[in-house]
């Protein structure tokens, strides 16, 4: 992979881990389409792009999450833990996050070979799966926008974005889309669905950045400059991606983004299929 390649594929990994447009299918596609297979080395520092994307957007709220968690560690060693847990929001936002990460962890731990598998496979997976992901994105939009927000979260909907997420382990399914859907779908406030699907992709990120990591010592041949680019490039455009759709979220619906995922999911399904006969 060259440094063009590289810059390439980290703005990819930037802009779709956060879009609602699956990062998944769309490496698998621009690395089919440069015609290149990506290092172990460039995968983890993608990952680390997107994850110092994420926490430095959301800093303010990462510093008060990790305040309420020894605060609640606190709570707890002095038999209070209910009434800190109910008296501050933040408190229950951390411990929610914890909870709705246990699918995704679960799901990936209990199937990873199958999933293996599925990345591995044809074009004709990822492409029906954003098919799958446009239809998720059409409909959610034509919910109206739910009361639920930070005061007011309860562990009945952080399960639920929880099991949104777990679902979208699968090549084309996006990860944003399908929890932001979810949050709409059982009563979140359209700007909160997506800051706290934002929000809970940190573990979910930061657990494939550790599991790749234990086997980069094994690596002694990659291009130093290419890698690190690449993380730029995943690191700025997935900063910026956060910012937009925040912003599209508020003012206008997600629908383009299903169209997006209608229109390409079909074309490379069709293309893939072509191939086969």
């Amino acid at each position: 992979m060259d440094i063009i390649q590289a810059i390439i594929i980290g703005i990819v990994q930037g802009l779709t881990e956060f879009l609602p447009v699956s990062s998944s299918a769309h490496l698998i596609f621009a690395q089919n389409a440069l015609g290149v297979e990506s290092s172990l080395a460039f995968d983890v520092f993608l990952h680390l792009g997107s994850l110092i994307a994420v926490l430095w957007f959301f800093r303010a709220d990462i510093i008060r999450m990790i305040q309420a968690f020894l605060l609640s560690i606190g709570d707890i060693i002095q038999h209070r833990f209910k009434e800190g847990f109910y008296s501050d929001p933040y408190k229950r936002l951390v411990w929610y996050v914890i909870i709705a990460t246990i699918p995704v962890g679960l799901v990936g731990v209990l199937f990873e070979s199958q999933v293996e598998s599925l990345f591995a496979g044809a074009l004709y997976v990822p492409a029906f799966f954003l098919f799958v992901t446009g239809t998720i994105l059409y409909l959610s939009q034509r919910m109206n926008s739910g009361e639920v927000d930070l005061s007011n979260l309860s562990l009945k909907e952080s399960i639920f974005m929880g099991l949104g997420q777990a679902c979208a382990i699968l090549p084309g399914l996006s990860r944003s889309g399908t929890t932001i859907a979810a949050g709409l779908v059982i009563g979140l406030d359209k700007e909160f669905a997506a800051k706290f699907s934002f929000i809970l992709s940190i573990p979910a990120i930061l657990g494939a950045f550790i599991v790749q990591l234990k086997d980069i010592g094994t690596i002694t041949d990659f291009n130093a400059l290419a890698v690190l680019l690449g993380f730029l490039a995943a690191l700025i455009s997935g900063y910026l991606a956060i910012k937009w759709l925040l912003e599209l979220i508020q003012k206008r619906s997600l629908d383009i983004f299903a169209y997006y995922c209608w229109i390409v999911g079909i074309i490379v399904f069709m293309g893939s299929i072509t191939h086969l006969f």
